[in-house]
């Protein structure tokens, strides 16, 4: 019992410490927040490269024969096929068609990596986006990819048909849709928060002197018999 009381003291004191240490710099932790956030957000907001989104729909029918009804066993299968015309969305046969026609002067692996291709859902609609730092750049691309897509997918997969449900047109009601400069700003605060936290009780725990009665009495075990006032020279030289 008096072994439990002794761990759960030195527990206790040791979240006095670190309360104690916290309270002490209080003020270098929130400078360090605020200075860290504020240069994140700045730098965010004023020297990455704002990026916008375009983006299109289009569905998937497993025939290309419409009928009045369609079977829950059609619809399985058009969303297998949305797995794949996305595949094929992307592809260079598809991807060189598009920078051809619109005399872009990049790759296709180029122009891949600025485009994702994705099923909404797991449902038959695949939803095609592009991100660029130019919003028409990336509505003139998507819309080109609608155009081209549908015809060179029949041509691979003589299984259904694609339709334009989404014509291509820029979201996020035309504002940029990254950098997110609150979240960068926050991430910074966190990380000036984490350094001024590692340098204090790094400067704490390296600090081996001690600081009262108590602490000294608590580590060594042994009474104070006196204890010696700081005394500075202009003082100690007035008084001689």
């Amino acid at each position: 019992m008096e072994e439990k009381i002794e761990r759960s003291s030195e527990k206790e004191i040791d979240l006095s410490s670190i309360l104690n240490i916290l309270k002490k710099n209080i003020v270098p932790l929130i400078l360090a927040a605020a200075v860290f956030g504020a240069g994140f957000y700045i730098y965010s907001r004023f020297f990455i490269t704002k990026k916008y989104e375009a983006s299109a729909m289009l569905i998937v029918n497993n025939l290309s024969n419409s009928k009045s009804t369609i079977s829950s066993g059609e619809i399985s299968a058009a969303q297998s096929l949305a797995d794949v015309y996305s595949e094929i969305i992307t592809s260079d046969k598809v991807l060189n068609t598009v920078i051809q026609d619109l005399g872009l002067a990049v790759s296709s692996d180029q122009l891949k990596g600025n485009i994702k291709v994705s099923t909404l859902n797991s449902t038959q609609i695949i939803e095609i986006k592009m991100t660029h730092k130019d919003a028409e750049y990336a509505k003139k691309v998507v819309a080109e990819i609608v155009k081209v897509a549908p015809p060179r997918i029949q041509e691979i997969v003589a299984a259904g048909s694609v339709k334009t449900i989404s014509n291509a047109r820029v979201t996020n009601g035309g504002a940029a849709v990254s950098p997110n400069n609150t979240r960068n700003g926050l991430i910074g605060a966190l990380i000036g928060l984490v350094l001024m936290l590692a340098i204090v009780f790094l400067k704490e725990f390296i600090n081996n002197t001690f600081k009262t009665e108590e602490e000294l009495t608590s580590t060594l075990g042994v009474p104070v018999l006196g204890m010696i006032p700081a005394i500075d020279a202009k003082t100690f030289n007035k008084g001689a």
